[in-house]
């Protein structure tokens, strides 16, 4: 009897546990009852971009292709000859776990759309300016190579280092601190309007909008010297931000800009909590690095006239 008695117990503190572990998961909220977004949140990644061509018409891996994926990609990288030192290197070593083929979910092939005509000549002439062109001045480069902005987003995307993110959290507004060129966005959540075209940031002006337990952030205004794989100055980027477990938090973007794609395109990942410190990017305009370009350019037009 005692035994039948302690058989039963036991079940019904087994059958207790797993009604907890199934229990729905609520998030932290802040007083003003939103989700609590915020922390540090790294988003490294294996998972391309877009689609690799072996994986066309595929959308999900199997658990073992996933690891060969990844090992082959980690070998790749320890192959590149970087600007860097390997040490300042930290590529994501892993995929997304649901071992999606790209970070793009629309379109279904996973690639970003073509570019429509207008976009195309408007990349090819600011490479023949940028790739080769003059370097009279730092106004003949890059933004990206001017340490202005470059990798901060939105959308914000893994990249090769500095793959993390604070998120600070008030009523009115919140705030994206970026790793990458330790840039700080700033998202209204007051209900003001953006402001006219006219008025222009190098990260756009950025408002958000609860929906539901959803943070959803429109960006727009964004100079014509910030583009997005060929986007121009009529871009709009939607990003959403949900918390999914107290350690995950499902970051999704759409990039619109009809004069520069033939469609829309949307990705998404997650971003995993981490205890990690974000450091500083030293990357400020005028740094060795345009220095030594504008140098080289002198070098180059010295030798042209000795010839």
């Amino acid at each position: 009897m005692k035994a039948r008695l302690l058989g039963s117990a036991l079940v019904a503190m087994a059958l207790a546990v797993g009604v907890r572990a199934q229990a729905p998961w609520t998030p932290l909220r802040t007083p003003d009852g939103h989700p609590d977004l915020q922390g540090y949140w790294y988003f490294g990644s294996a998972t391309p971009l877009e689609r690799p061509k072996e994986f066309e018409g595929k959308t999900f891996l199997t658990a073992e292709e996933a690891a060969a994926f990844e090992e082959r990609t980690d070998e790749h990288r320890g192959d590149v000859l970087a600007v860097h030192a390997p040490e300042w290197l930290d590529y994501g070593k892993r995929m997304g776990t649901d071992r999606r083929t790209s970070l793009i979910i629309d379109p279904p092939d996973g690639r970003v759309p073509p570019l429509t005509p207008a976009a195309r000549a408007r990349v090819t002439a600011r490479r023949a300016r940028t790739q080769g062109g003059p370097a009279d001045n730092p106004e003949d480069r890059p933004v990206q190579e001017r340490c202005l902005v470059f990798g901060a987003g939105p959308p914000l995307l893994p990249g090769p280092y500095n793959n993390n993110m604070q998120i600070v959290q008030t009523p009115g507004a919140l705030v994206v601190l970026s790793e990458m060129i330790h840039d700080a966005r700033i998202v209204a959540l007051d209900g003001r309007p953006a402001p006219p075209p006219s008025i222009r940031s190098w990260l756009g002006s950025s408002r958000g909008h609860w929906d539901g337990d959803t943070l959803s952030v429109e960006t727009t205004n964004f100079p014509e010297a910030v583009s997005f794989r060929g986007s121009d100055e009529h871009l709009r980027v939607v990003e959403r931000f949900t918390l999914v477990g107290p350690d995950a938090l499902r970051y999704e973007f759409t990039i619109d800009d009809p004069t520069a794609f033939t469609q829309r395109w949307t990705g998404a990942f997650t971003m995993s909590r981490t205890r990690d410190r974000i450091y500083e990017f030293a990357c400020h305009e005028g740094n060795y690095g345009l220095m030594n370009i504008l140098r080289a350019a002198r070098a180059e037009e010295q030798q042209a006239v000795k010839k």
